[in-house]
């Protein structure tokens, strides 16, 4: 995976914030309801970030199924452990999204959501969910094309800058275009293609952007000709335009949905 961000406690800690947000909230019920899990089904959820999404699995699973989740972070799956201790059959591991360690057809759902587009070698990573997955069995991946983010700004020369360097934080900043090939190069028959669009028209302590923001000026600096005043000219000109009512960001994840139903190509 990419070493650009360190997934330590204290990012871990800004990502549940985040993630906590009515935006990403919406996201993850759009994609529970594409998951369409019942109860007594196995799910494994590669990347489990802080064990939001698995929770609400694990709700809906019930008892009698089963909710793993690998993830690359100590902190995210111990974090994601504490989230869920008080239901049954949740499993969280240390793991690398090219290595599950998992028997073939252990799930009859995969799940993955902002992480493939920070692994190298995704057709590896694919491969995996389609050995994991009984036949028949289906996987959701959503992820972000980089390019479809919009910030309202007065200097749209620095934005292109500063946006080019934050690139470097995963693999892949433009995966949704080639994600529905690779996964029918893997054996996943895709059914499913959806976006989903953030839009923050103002900026506020609760909207995702707000949290990306920091992290972006905070990873730039020294990254493709950004410097660390360019940075925080970035985002004061942002909060600016928050405070004066111009603000305007917005972003799109494409939700791909798919079946195992053959042999990799």
């Amino acid at each position: 995976m990419s070493s650009g961000i360190q997934f330590d406690e204290a990012t871990a800690r800004s990502l549940e914030i985040m993630y906590r947000t009515p935006d990403v909230a919406g996201q993850r019920s759009r994609v529970l309801a594409a998951l369409a899990l019942r109860p007594g089904e196995r799910v494994l959820d590669v990347g489990v970030g802080p064990g939001l999404l698995a929770h609400d699995m694990a709700l809906t699973v019930g008892s009698t199924g089963r909710v793993a989740g690998i993830d690359a972070s100590e902190a995210m799956t111990a974090m994601a452990t504490r989230r869920c201790a008080d239901l049954e059959g949740c499993d969280f591991r240390v793991a690398d999204a090219t290595k599950l360690p998992f028997e073939d057809g252990s799930f009859d759902a995969v799940v993955s959501t902002q992480v493939y587009e920070y692994v190298a070698d995704l057709d590896l990573a694919l491969a995996e969910v389609a050995r994991v997955l009984r036949p028949g069995g289906r996987v959701f991946v959503l992820d972000t094309d980089w390019d479809s983010a919009i910030w309202h700004t007065r200097d749209r020369a620095r934005m292109r800058r500063v946006l080019s360097a934050w690139e470097e934080h995963l693999h892949d900043p433009w995966l949704p275009r080639t994600l529905g090939r690779r996964l029918e190069d893997a054996g996943l028959d895709v059914h499913h293609l959806d976006v989903i669009p953030l839009v923050n028209p103002s900026l506020h302590r609760n909207c995702y952007s707000f949290g990306i923001l920091a992290a972006i000026a905070a990873f730039v600096a020294g990254r493709r000709g950004v410097d660390a005043d360019e940075a925080e000219a970035w985002a004061a000109e942002l909060r600016e335009l928050g405070a004066s009512g111009e603000y305007f960001f917005s972003i799109n994840r494409y939700l791909f949905g798919a079946i195992k139903t053959g042999t990799p190509r």
